[in-house]
């Protein structure tokens, strides 16, 4: 039996048109820990962040 001819798929035509466009996708990167990520709520006070530079 003769094989089966593929159908045309008009999503894969727009997204090869928007490739070529565009060009390719960045390469994907993993997501950091929400701790690593996020910015403290409250700015430390001078005072604790200076501790060691007093002379």
């Amino acid at each position: 039996m003769a094989r089966k001819k593929k159908a045309f798929d008009l999503g894969k035509e727009i997204q090869s048109i928007a490739r070529e466009r565009v060009g390719p996708i960045p390469a994907t990167r993993a997501i950091q820990p929400k701790s690593e990520r996020r910015k403290p709520k409250h700015k430390k006070p001078p005072e604790e962040s200076e501790e060691g530079l007093e002379t």
